[in-house]
């Protein structure tokens, strides 16, 4: 039988109980700062949220972080990492658990952001961001020198008075945090904002990024360990010099910048020579060029005095003699030839009167009449004389044709395609023949042998009344 006084408790629904002891649990411990190992972390979730475990050797404690939290924390949770976080303590109804909702999270001391930074280091190694080979020399004297500090730190002005003592350039600053939650993205940011900068922009882009901050704790400098910031420095197309914290201080961007200097105030020693030694060098170099251009006429002038006293001392004697003569004997010349021109010119000029000139105009008139009537008649008789060549030709030629023959009675046989027979055993029996006489021709058909006709025929003689027609008779 039921205990009586079990019937008396008060009946709960689960979701009543759950909200019992959310309530129970925030209202006891509340906001409360826990240390341990992070596990199952696997990155944000596809809503934004990061969900994982905290854990030590004896318990484990869900833990959360909302969206909003994630994106502005500076130290983000990654696998195995001891940690301190601070959250309120509250339940999940959906899965009968406990959990933390974290608003902080850091590094549980030294030792594990050594350990964070030593495993990213070869993280980013492996993929080749600190390669000595991509990394390029620094400008000899850049025009423009970017730098990416806060503008309101003994940095800058550490930068800016050792340029000015050194050789001063235009330097642009690019103002970011160097410490805190946004740090990192501000100088990510500022060095690429200094590589988008076009060339001849109204905004000079410099041959030459520095990014400096003064020394700290490991935790203060974290900002310059950050990825974003790593890989930011190793896309740089201009060379970078990275000068972070004291000279003991070491940071990842060191790796991945073309220089490290120890200090911002070496950052500025490295970005430019000293002026006064340039001037000094530049001085030293133009006297040794004139020293060794000097030596070198110097020698020279030795080498052609060797040689010159090699060749005999009058050899130019003779030459200087008769050039001396032909000196004298130059302005007497220049007068005789220009008195002889003088003359020629002078005869030639009384030749030249007008009279003269008309009767040579004249005369060549008339001469070329002549000429023309001459060679008119000349034309004349050569065209009668081809005239009568041609003419003879052409009666030689109607002598020559076979027409002329056909008119003193022969005849022209052919056969039935034109071609000529000359001789009576081209003819057989029966062959069609074209017969052309002086005044046409007539068709015929051979009619007998060959040696029928070439057989002698003797001419029937005429009688009064001999014959049928009287004629010539047939031809064949």
């Amino acid at each position: 039988m039921a205990d009586p006084a079990l019937n008396n408790l008060v009946e709960w629904t689960v979701s009543e109980l759950s909200a019992a002891l959310k309530r129970t649990v925030e209202d006891a411990y509340g906001y409360v700062r826990v240390r341990g190992e992070i596990s199952g972390f696997k990155g944000p979730h596809s809503s934004g949220h990061v969900y994982f475990a905290l854990k030590d050797e004896g318990a484990r404690l869900e833990a959360v972080i909302w969206k909003g939290t994630y994106g502005r924390m500076r130290m983000k949770p990654e696998e195995g990492l001891e940690v301190v976080v601070t959250g309120r303590l509250t339940t999940y109804p959906g899965r009968s658990t406990y959990q933390i909702v974290i608003d902080t999270l850091a590094p549980a001391g030294v030792g594990a952001l050594m350990k964070l930074l030593e495993e990213r280091k070869k993280k980013l190694a492996a993929e080749g961001l600190f390669d000595e080979a991509r990394k390029r020399d620094l400008p000899f004297l850049p025009h423009v020198i970017g730098v990416v500090t806060s503008p309101t730190g003994a940095v800058i002005r550490d930068i800016l008075h050792r340029l000015e003592a050194r050789f001063p350039r235009r330097v642009l600053v690019w103002p970011v945090r160097v410490q805190g939650e946004t740090s990192a993205a501000e100088v990510a940011a500022a060095i690429a904002g200094f590589n988008k900068l076009p060339e001849r922009g109204p905004l000079p882009r410099p041959d030459l990024i520095i990014v400096a901050r003064g020394g700290g704790s490991l935790e203060d400098l974290w900002s310059f360990n950050e990825e974003a910031v790593v890989r930011a420095a190793a896309a740089s197309e201009i060379p970078l010099i990275s000068a972070v914290g004291h000279e003991t201080d070491v940071t990842l961007i060191d790796f991945a910048a073309d220089k490290r200097a120890p200090t911002p105030t070496a950052a500025a020693e490295l970005a430019v020579p000293v002026r006064s030694e340039l001037m000094a060098r530049l001085a030293a170099l133009g006297a040794r060029q004139i020293a060794a251009w000097q030596r070198g006429v110097a020698q020279r002038r030795k080498e052609l005095m060797l040689l010159a006293r090699g060749l005999p001392k009058d050899v130019l004697a003779t030459p200087r003699q008769h050039f001396d003569t032909l000196a004298e004997r130059l302005p007497r010349a220049l007068a005789a030839n220009a008195q002889l021109h003088h003359a020629h010119l002078a005869r030639v000029a009384a030749r030249l009167s007008p009279r003269l000139l008309r009767h040579r105009l004249v005369r060549g008139v008339e001469m070329l009449a002549a000429l023309d009537g001459r060679r008119l008649r000349a034309y004349a008789v050569a065209h009668e004389r081809r005239v009568q060549r041609v003419g003879a030709a052409g009666q030689l030629l109607l002598a020559f044709s076979y027409r002329e023959v056909l008119k003193r009675g022969f005849a022209l046989v052919r056969d039935e395609v034109g071609n000529p027979l000359r001789a009576a055993a081209n003819i057989s029996s029966g062959m069609r023949l074209s017969i052309e006489f002086a005044d046409g021709r007539v068709a015929a058909v051979a009619n007998g042998s060959p040696a029928a006709a070439s057989a002698p025929t003797r001419a029937k003689p005429r009688g009064r009344s001999g014959g049928s027609g009287g004629g010539q008779g047939r031809l064949l």
